[in-house]
This record gives C-alpha cells, structure tokens and sequence, in this order.
C-alpha cells in the first residue's frame, strides 16, 4: 500500500469509528445477528444529529458472494426502545458486491456517491471484516475522487469539485430532492470532506496539484476521457436500475408508502395523503405522487 493510501485508509478508519447511541449500537447488533451479517454500516442525517427520530439508515453486509438478481434487498425494522419504537430502514447484500461496488467495477452508481459520505461502521464479525469495510469505503472515496477530477473545472476549490461529481450523481438517479442538494451535504459534513479530496485523488493515482485552497488534477486527456466514459455507461444505467430497485424494494419494503411520504415531505415540503390504495400498492401509486410532486415544485419556481 502506498504512502498516500495508507493515509487515506487511516483517515476513513477513523471516520468510521464515529461513536453512535448505544441504543443504534444494539439495534444494529440485533439485525447483524439476525441476518448472519459481516457488518452493520449506519448512515445518513441521524448518524450527524444523533437524533433517534424518523427512520434510521443501516446497510447489512453478508458473508459469500450470491446475489438477488436486483440487490440490495431493501426492508423495515422495529425496536422496542424505552417506551418508543425505533425504525430502521435496511439494504442488504454481500460485503464481496459491497466492495466490488465501490471500487467502480460494477455499472452501479449509488454505492460509492453514498459512501463517499459519512458512515459509521457500528457493526463488525471480526477484524477481518472490519478492514475489508475500511479498504471498501476507501475505494469509494477513490472512485469518487476519480469522477469528481473529471467532472471538475480545470483549477477550483474541492467543494467545486463534490459539485460537479453530486450534481452529476444524483442527475443519474431518479431523486426527491430539490435542486441545490449537493450544496446541503457539503454545508452539513464540511468536516467530513475537508482535506478529503486532494488524499483521495492521490492515493487514486492523480497528482491534486494543491496550492492553498485551490487544486488543479494533473489529468491526462486520456485518462479523463477514459473516466468519462466510464461514468456516460453508468449514467445510461443509472434511472432503469434505479427503477428496478424501487420495484423490487416495494415487494420487501413493508410500510414503504409510509417511509416514501416522510421521506417526500421531509426533502420537498410536500405532504403526502396517505390512502388504502397508497399502502398497499406504492408502486401503482407513485406516478400521481410524482405528479403531485412536479406541481408543487412548479409552484414553488412561480412562488405561488
């Protein structure tokens, strides 16, 4: 391992490492155990608020190498907790497609965008386990870092560069959230990403070209083109697998119209009417509500 990937393997260790609520900490155990898990990742606003409200984000990481055709498999969990519920959304898969993910090798876009985000690992089997998940959001951060290079300006501030790579990202994706909110994660997790980029894109095999706060990637053109390439296979994929996931998550997910309308109204500030119809069938149902959605965001553009 290199100098500068070693550094980049101890900064995400110790990113990884973020003390959780004792309360997560168990839940998470809890679905570890249940599942015959490697490892429990936590993710998403709670782990930044430590709040215990809402819906709780975890991803359960298996041991082999087998796969569901369409994964992860998405579901809903409860926990009794001091007089409340917990509620925790899961996706699930092997911890071997988990790496290979965020690693860039797979036409994925999802895994290695998220993971190049805050994380805590809560859960491990073991020590072998625990730095397979380091060396796995590691290569997140490379193949972030990679993209972002060459999405990027030629000479600009990091934050111009998580722009470019979240804008294209979540472009690629069918998404609920208002436009700009590439500028909420980098506002929120400023710590997080502060000196990421520059040990990212060197471990990555690219000079950052650092001088005060602006970097210019020494990118050869091939090189950029070739990443470039890379991601327009990706981004061509991105919205059908996208939709397949949401298919198959509306099959495993229960109470999934219940998670999709806090979720909505959270992001966009639209409620959503909850119906029988709603409930039982969310995938039939969400054609009026992004409907509904596109409206109320016209008539927010119109300032009506």
């Amino acid at each position: 391992m290199s100098g500068s990937a070693e550094a980049l393997a101890e900064r995400i260790a110790a990113r990884l490492a973020a003390p959780v609520d004792p309360a997560v900490a168990a839940f998470a155990q809890a679905l570890a155990d249940a599942a015959g898990a490697r490892a429990v990742l936590f993710y998403g606003s709670n782990l930044r608020t430590g709040s215990l409200d809402g819906v709780l984000d975890f991803y359960v990481l298996l041991p082999g190498t087998r796969e569901a055709a369409i994964w992860p498999t998405v579901s809903y969990h409860e926990r009794a907790h001091e007089g409340t519920v917990l509620r925790a959304k899961l996706a699930t898969m092997c911890l071997a497609t988990f790496a290979r993910a965020a690693s860039g090798e797979l036409t994925d876009t999802t895994i290695w965008a998220r993971f190049v985000q805050p994380s805590a690992l809560i859960w491990a089997e073991d020590e072998g386990a625990r730095a397979e998940v380091v060396a796995a959001i590691a290569a997140a951060a490379v193949t972030a870092a990679r993209l972002a290079a060459a999405l990027g300006p030629v000479s600009g501030t990091a934050e111009d560069y998580w722009r470019a790579l979240f804008r294209a990202t979540y472009s690629a994706e069918f998404r609920v959230e208002k436009q700009g909110r590439e500028d909420d994660i980098l506002a929120v997790n400023a710590d997080h990403f502060a000196g990421l980029l520059p040990l990212a894109l060197e471990a990555g095999g690219i000079p950052p070209g650092l001088h005060g706060a602006i970097l210019t990637p020494r990118l050869m053109p091939a090189e950029r083109a070739r990443i470039i390439g890379w991601w327009k296979r990706r981004r061509r994929m991105g919205k059908p697998l996208n939709l397949l996931r949401l298919v198959k998550a509306s099959t495993t997910f229960e109470g999934a119209a219940r998670y999709a309308a806090w979720k909505i109204e959270r992001h966009t500030g639209m409620p959503v009417k909850l119906t029988p119809f709603r409930e039982r069938w969310p995938l039939l149902a969400a054609p009026q509500v992004l409907w509904d959605l596109s409206q109320h965001r016209r008539r927010q553009r119109s300032g009506g």
